[in-house]
Parts: C-alpha cells; sequence; structure tokens
C-alpha cells in the first residue's frame, strides 16, 4: 500500500482555525475478482477525492460491464462450484470471527481511511463505524448453524419439514455516507446465509471496501465469495442489477436510484431489498426534557454533516415551548466545532462533494425564498474543502420543500405543532418512513404516538441509536422496502424449501 500524506487542512468558521496533517495508508487500488486483485479490463481509472481538501488523494480502478461480468461469474462459480457451498455452518463461523478480529486490529488503519475518503470526524468513526462493523461481523458469525427449519406434521402418512438455504449470488450497493459500516450490513449476514457477493462501493468513497475485501482473503473466505468492484453506478452497478446470474439485490441510497434498480431487476425477477431516503420528524412534547431534546435533536440532524438517511430533520416542537426550544438548539447549533475530521475535536466535517453542497445550498435558497426564516448558519465556510455552517430554519410550512424532501446535509428544519393530532398529519406527511422520535414524559402518549407514527423504528427519549440485533429499514414510500440488521436480514439471504417424504 502506498502510503499518502494528506494536506493540511484550513478553514474558517465561528470556532476559529483547526488544521490537521495526517498519514494515512490508501489500500490497493485494483478491483477484486475471484481473489484476485486486477485492474479494469478497460483501463480506466477513478479519482478519489478528501472532502476536507478537495484534492486527488489516489485514484481506484473504475469497473465497467465486463467487469461486473467476471465478478458475477466469480461469485457463481463459488457458489456453485467452489468450497463455500459445501462448508459447514461451524467453518464459516470461524471465517467470519477471524474477519471481525483482523478489522479489529487494523481498525486505526480503518479509521483513519474512512475519514480521509468521506470526510468523517475521526472522533465519531472511531466511536460509533468501527465498533459497529466488529459488532456485525461477531453477530452474524453466530448465525450459520442457527439457520434451521421446522419439522411440520401437515400428515400422518408423511414427514414434511423445511429447509433454509442461501439464495446464492448478492449484489450489494452501498453509499458514501457510512462506507464500510454499510457495507458490512450487506456481506455479514449474506455471507453468513452461505451467499457469495459481488460489492459495489460509492464511486466518492471505495477505500474502505477494498480494504475489507484484502481482509476478508486474509481471514481465509475463499475466492470468489466477497468481490469488490467500484466504479459508476450508470456503468458497473447497472450491469450487475440487471445481470440474469444473480439472485438477490440489496441496495442503500436515494429513492430514485432505487425505482432504477427495480426496474431493471424486473427483468429477471430478482429478488430486491432497498433502504432508501428519509425525512424523520423528531417530535418535543412541552412535557419533555427540552434540554435534553435539544442536545439529542442537534445530534440527530448534524451528525455526519446530516448525511445520514435517518437524520432527524424535521423538528416538530410543540407550540408552548417552541421558542425556548429554539433558543436552546440554536445555542447548541452555534457551538458546534466544525473543521478538519482529523481534529480530535472536531464535531461536523465537510460534505462528501462540491456537487453535493451545491445541493444542500440549493435548499437553503429554497427555504429563503419560501418564506422560511433562516435562524442561524446556512454559509459555506472559507478556505478549502466542501464546508458548510449548521444551519437552522424557523418560521417552516409543512408544504415547504425544505420540510418535505431529504436535503442530506446539516440543515433542520423546526416546526410548531398543537397537539398529538397535529404532531402525527405533519409527521406522517411526506413519502418517507424511514425513522421518528418523540419526546415526552407521558408513558401513555409515548405508546399512542409509536404506534401512529408511519416508521420503521421510534425512538422515545432519544435519538438515532442502531443496534445490529435490531431490524432497521422503512415502512414503504420512499424509504423503501426490507430490513437490514438482526434476525430480519437473514431473510433477505434465505429462502425456505419444502421437503415432502411419502411414508406410504
Amino acid at each position: 500500500m502506498t502510503a499518502i500524506e494528506t494536506p493540511t487542512t484550513t478553514s474558517e468558521h465561528d470556532t476559529g482555525q483547526v488544521t490537521g496533517p495526517a498519514r494515512v495508508p490508501v489500500p490497493d487500488g485494483r478491483l477484486m475478482i475471484g481473489g484476485e486483485r486486477r485492474e479494469a479490463l478497460s483501463g480506466m481509472r477513478l479519482e478519489v477525492d478528501d472532502p476536507a481538501t478537495g484534492e486527488v488523494i489516489g485514484t481506484v480502478a473504475r469497473g465497467d460491464t465486463a467487469d461486473a461480468e467476471l465478478a458475477v461469474r466469480s461469485a457463481r462459480t463459488a457458489f456453485d462450484q467452489g468450497p463455500w457451498g459445501s462448508m459447514s455452518a461451524p467453518d464459516r463461523s470461524r471465517l467470519l470471527r477471524r474477519l471481525a478480529v483482523l478489522v479489529d486490529e487494523h481498525r486505526d488503519e480503518l479509521i483513519d481511511l474512512e475519514s480521509l475518503d468521506a470526510g468523517k470526524p475521526v472522533s465519531a468513526t472511531r466511536r460509533q463505524d468501527l465498533p459497529a462493523v466488529t459488532d456485525c461481523l461477531e453477530y452474524y458469525a453466530g448465525w450459520p448453524d442457527k439457520l434451521s427449519g421446522d419439522v411440520v406434521p401437515a400428515r400422518s402418512d408423511a414427514l414434511t419439514y423445511t429447509l433454509r438455504e442461501p439464495v446464492g449470488v448478492v449484489v450489494g450497493i452501498v453509499p458514501w455516507n457510512f462506507p464500510l459500516m454499510n457495507a458490512t450490513w450487506k456481506i455479514a449476514p449474506a455471507l453468513a446465509s452461505g451467499c457469495t457477493v459481488v460489492l459495489k462501493p460509492a464511486e466518492l468513497t471505495p477505500l474502505s471496501a477494498l480494504r475489507l475485501g484484502e481482509l476478508a482473503l486474509e481471514a481465509g473466505i475463499p475466492p470468489g465469495v466477497l468481490n469488490v468492484v467500484p466504479g459508476l453506478g450508470s456503468e458497473v452497478g447497472a450491469a450487475l442489477v440487471s445481470h440474469p446470474d444473480i439472485d438477490k439485490v440489496s441496495f442503500t441510497g436515494s429513492p430514485a436510484v432505487g425505482r432504477q434498480i427495480m426496474r431493471s431487476a424486473a427483468q429477471n425477477v430478482t429478488r430486491v431489498g432497498l433502504e432508501l431516503g428519509g425525512k424523520s420528524p423528531n417530535i418535543v412534547f412541552a412535557d419533555s426534557d427540552l434540554g435534553a431534546a435539544a442536545a439529542a435533536a442537534s445530534s440527530g440532524v448534524f451528525f455526519n454533516a446530516g448525511q445520514v438517511c435517518s437524520a432527524g430533520s424535521r423538528i416538530l416542537v410543540q407550540q408552548d415551548v417552541y421558542d425556548e426550544f429554539v433558543e436552546l438548539f440554536s445555542r447548541r447549533s452555534r457551538s458546534i466545532k466544525v473543521g478538519d475530521p482529523f481534529d480530535p475535536d472536531t464535531r461536523m466535517g465537510p460534505v462528501i462533494s462540491a456537487k453535493q453542497l451545491e445541493r444542500v445550498t440549493g435548499y437553503i435558497d429554497s427555504g429563503v425564498r419560501q418564506g422560511a426564516v433562516l435562524h442561524c448558519g446556512g454559509s459555506r465556510l472559507s478556505g478549502k474543502g466542501h464546508f458548510l455552517e449548521p444551519t437552522v430554519f424557523t418560521g417552516v410550512d409543512r408544504t415547504m420543500k425544505i420540510a418535505q424532501e431529504e436535503i442530506f446535509g446539516p440543515v433542520a428544519a423546526i416546526l410548531p405543532f398543537t397537539d398529538e393530532e397535529d404532531a402525527v398529519a405533519i409527521a406522517n406527511g411526506t413519502s418517507y418512513s424511514l425513522a421518528a422520535a418523540v419526546w415526552t414524559n407521558d408513558l401513555r402518549r409515548s405508546h399512542r404516538m409509536a404506534h401512529r407514527l408511519r416508521a420503521g423504528t421510534v425512538w422515545v427519549n432519544t435519538y438515532g441509536h442502531t443496534d445490529t440485533r435490531l431490524p432497521w429499514g422503512g415502512a414503504g414510500g420512499d424509504s423503501g422496502i426490507g430490513r437490514d440488521l438482526g434476525e430480519a436480514a437473514l431473510a433477505n439471504y434465505t429462502e425456505a424449501k419444502t421437503v415432502w417424504i411419502s411414508l406410504r
């Protein structure tokens, strides 16, 4: 691997200047297909940028249709003819546990790599991303010998039972906001189920996925079981999801791309799981602990610069405490230290790219044009990189774009409501259904709201927690279908087979 010296970054913002040179090892940028590192057949490469500086940190091979064909063929061979299909469940468990150990042993390298590639504050990556990756691998390592069927006494003259078998070859397509964590959410349950995988990382953040592929081989996972093919979604991604030898597509990303994937997969009636967007409501009732609610709401919308599918970007506050909450929340927003991801004191890094920065500032302009009050923030920060101030809008109407559409940036819209009915109507009044939160000290109200909110996850008196053991996904609409994580995710990668043996 080549060591890249990232340039010192300097950003002017409300908390002063920070600098953060870091020496980060960058993985071999070639594709991983069939256990071998290889250049794309076209010879093309993609540049990889550092969001904190806007400068190129390296290149990776740019896969296309021909490389997708090789990767699918490799995964199909490994599933149908290789040792993976005949390997015992305890042996698969041991290999997944070995991979978890290697990830933990290389955690400092992976943390730095993830922070460099995605612009994520190193403190947050160390606290959340890497522990979640290791936990996911360890959790699913315990499942292979527990994927059992049932004996069903359908008739007295027959032995009837079910088996749970792997679906086959899986394509995992993951986004750039949590590159390594989202990759593991696909890989770990698929491998535990006995499937083989072709992983297509986001073109903006391919580095940690390539390194994970190297560690998988080091752990002893056979060649072809995990293939990693960076490239553009319109090229290698499109070729993968429409391939007739694919048995399952698991995608995390935007609703627009999710719809394209469903259309492409429909040609071959390929199974599809989609974890898509969010416009999650964070509902604060007057009887709640406003200080705790404001603190959690700030993390809920500004964590990872707001580039979180479940970001609590709509904060609904009961009218009686609206002004008090706005003051508490704004005070916290102004205190967030924005800057170099490698500064351990940084709490918010850059957005991922210049294109995403333009998108987010476009929404800020829209909010102003439509009559919302720009309460604080809203400006780009001077210097290199794609930095934006934490931004807070008040006076937001539920019909405005900033209250209806996913911004995927550090922009909060605070809306007033009157009572439970009003809160539910506003909360359920978008096309999204990923997550929601309720802040109240009324136990009965918390249960009523949890049942009435259209969301795959509802938090009460907290925000944003996930755990490998709990299912994660939307309740339809633009938040997608299916579940990652928990035992529920194993249904994505296994299918039931009925066996009927006549006893006559």
